[in-house]
């Protein structure tokens, strides 16, 4: 009920807002157009000013009762005064809340001048200016003001809401307008077709701005979830709201082509479009009234790209990451658009010679049904129920770790030792195990599809169903270690000097103990240190560890710690000397979970290791930004003398702490 009355006072007061800006507006660039003394449309569309004003101010008041009782949990503080004042005081959005109210007791002030004043345009103005800077300060506390780039986001979709509030709150004056040109006296008959050119003008630069700066704000709640607009409440709404739009741009061109320049031709034919006029805007006016109700839902609802999907309704989805690679794909794909592209010149080509009516219709659907198939199926992709639910397992070292003992125990003989489909019983198989390790088949296809076929089998039981032989956290285990094994691949171009400006490798978090006491995440040092991760083996890495000693000061000067991991079990005896004297952590708990993670992040280009069981490097070191990124890999197997040379390593790091901020990795699962 609380949530049903917040939403109903919201539709209330960005209603009110949108007519008061729209109105004053309308009036602005009439001009004094139709000032003639008596009740004319002017006089009508000033009286309702106060109103909406008080609507406004209503719906805040309003809003805050329910907001309150949101906040706090409880029902009854929607009448409990003291529970306002403290949330006023100590929240974010009743500071705005604050401002916003005195905005609209500035609204009112200003529609009452202006109800009780000679017509003036400035004064309109005024009008439209404070209302829209109470709408404006709503644009705060919105879903835009909690992206990454808020600034930014916030300006959008303000500008968005007011622009839809010049088309929106502009309707109730074109419709008393046009009503003048039916039944009004001819001092305003007259005028009507002139102030209708000018708000139409107007109107076709605001629906544009309307479209680019909507869709850049969908975008923004959409972000990568495409499978989002059509399974989730978000989308489905967004779909709404488009529509609505779409059927209304069609009335508004048909307003300012043909209904508005008859107004300006013979009395007959003013008469004619004025009635037309009248009864399309009503429409289209009905029509806004319900897109601003599906607007308001959808400035409540869960933006697409922070919903869950956790069962996909249809049989198949579009990848472009899937398809792409295939030439065929590519020019079936291509050729669609073509076709797509011929439909609507079509369109407007037997608008301008005036093609018969059957024409004008076969013609453009012909086309455009044949560039939609030709676009859109080369892209189609079997889907499942799982395949976009979100891995409930963090892509971290302990699940990868997991993962690879599983994979030892159940993959290996038809995918092979390092899952390159190259196992004893892959010959065998009437259909070849794919190759997950060079192969980009965990890019192409979703952590779900993975986890479908895990479930389930695949190809009539070649690949077995691990369903009831694995738990599913088990599975989601598995399917992090596939990703961070194709990752391992991919990593096999970075070297011990970093690439400027490029820091496009995530790698999994991890969780650690040390034998100083410390303890933490690999998270942890985000925005605040660089990161050398040392794995070693002992005594083999005994002379770097020592070396590693001597330079740890020096590093730490150039804000960058050390943390070195065993890659094997070390004795209780072997870990007193290498800690002796140590100035940086040594891992004892997680040693384990990070080195069979990472040791899949160790191919180079010059040794690729995709052959039998791969080789186990005896020492890796790897850099890490300040904000999670792996920049650069040190082998002394493969990379020769590299970071022995301290003024090297030093450099690489120089040059990272010199890089502009960046955004983190993004979130910990694989998707």
């Amino acid at each position: 009920m609380i949530e049903f009355a917040g939403a109903l006072f919201r539709g209330l007061q960005l209603v009110s807002s949108m007519l008061l800006i729209g109105g004053c507006v309308f009036l602005a660039i009439a001009g004094q157009q139709g000032a003639a003394p008596g009740p004319s449309w002017r006089t009508r569309l000033v009286k309702t000013f106060p109103w909406l004003a008080l609507t406004l101010l209503v719906g805040l008041f309003g809003l805050l009762a329910t907001t309150t009782a949101q906040a706090t949990g409880v029902s009854g503080n929607a009448w409990n005064l003291q529970a306002w004042i403290d949330f006023l005081q100590k929240t974010r959005v009743g500071f705005i809340w604050i401002l916003r109210a005195a905005s609209a007791l500035a609204v009112l002030a200003v529609v009452l001048y202006i109800r009780i004043s000679p017509p003036a345009q400035w004064r309109y103005i005024a009008g439209a200016v404070v209302a829209a800077l109470t709408l404006a300060l709503g644009s705060l506390a919105s879903h835009s003001a909690a992206e990454e780039q808020a600034a930014l986001a916030t300006v959008i979709y303000a500008l968005h809401l007011i622009v839809a509030s010049i088309w929106f709150g502009g309707l109730p004056g074109v419709i008393l307008v046009a009503s003048t040109a039916v039944t009004g006296p001819m001092s305003e008959k007259s005028c009507a077709g002139e102030v209708l050119s000018r708000f139409s003008a107007l109107a076709l630069y605001t629906m544009i701005t309307i479209v680019v700066s909507g869709l850049i704000v969908a975008n923004l709640m959409i972000d990568t979830n495409y499978a989002g607009l059509v399974a989730t409440t978000y989308g489905w709404l967004l779909i709404t709201k488009l529509t609505l739009l779409g059927i209304i741009l069609v009335i508004a061109s048909r307003a300012k082509s043909v209904w508005v320049p008859a107004l300006n031709q013979s009395p007959d034919s003013a008469a004619a479009g004025g009635q037309k006029l009248q009864t399309w805007v009503r429409i289209e006016f009905s029509l806004a009234i319900l897109l601003v109700i599906v607007a308001t839902v959808l400035a409540n609802a869960v933006p697409a790209k922070h919903d869950v999907i956790d069962h996909w309704p249809y049989p198949f989805r579009f990848s472009i990451d899937a398809n792409w690679v295939d030439p065929l794909v590519r020019t079936i794909v291509l050729t669609g658009l073509v076709f797509l592209i011929t439909a609507g010149i079509t369109i407007v080509l037997g608008r301008k010679k005036q093609w018969a009516t059957s024409w004008r219709i076969a013609v453009p659907t012909m086309l455009g049904i044949l560039g939609l198939g030709a676009t859109l199926y080369p892209l189609s992709v079997q889907s499942y129920p799982e395949t976009y639910r979100k891995t409930p397992v963090p892509f971290d070292a302990i699940s990868i770790a997991n993962g690879v003992d599983l994979f030892t125990a159940n993959c290996i003989p038809c995918h092979g030792p390092q899952a390159k489909g190259n196992g004893v019983l892959a010959k065998a198989l009437p259909k070849q195990p794919v190759d997950l390790l060079t192969e980009p088949h965990t890019a192409m296809h979703t952590a779900g599809d993975f986890f479908h076929w895990l479930t389930y089998g695949r190809f009539n039981g070649v690949m077995p169903a691990f369903g009831e032989k694995l738990s599913e956290e088990d599975r989601w285990d598995l399917l992090n270690f596939l990703h961070a094994n194709n990752r391992g691949y991919q990593s096999r171009i970075i070297t011990p000097r970093i690439l400027p400006e490029q820091p496009f490798l995530a790698t999994p978090n991890f969780s650690y103990s040390a034998h100083d006491g410390s303890s933490g995440t690999l998270k942890d040092f985000r925005g605040k240190q660089d990161l050398l991760l040392v794995l070693f083996s002992w005594p083999e890495s005994r002379e770097r560890l020592d070396r590693l000693r001597f330079v740890a000061g020096e590093l730490a000067k150039h804000n960058t710690a050390i943390l070195a991991v065993p890659m094997t079990d070390v004795s209780s005896d072997e870990l007193a000397v290498v800690v002796r004297d140590m100035p940086f952590p040594v891992v004892t708990q997680g040693a384990r979970e990070i080195s069979s993670s990472y040791v899949l992040f160790r191919r180079t280009l010059s040794l690729p290791d995709l052959f039998g069981e791969g080789t186990r490097p005896k020492h890796i070191e790897f850099l890490f930004d300040r904000f999670g990124y792996l920049r650069a890999r040190w082998i002394p197997q493969g990379d020769g003398a590299g970071w022995t040379d301290v003024v090297l390593l030093t450099q690489q790091i120089t040059q990272l702490n010199q890089e502009r901020e960046i955004l983190p990795p993004p979130g910990d699962h694989v998707h």
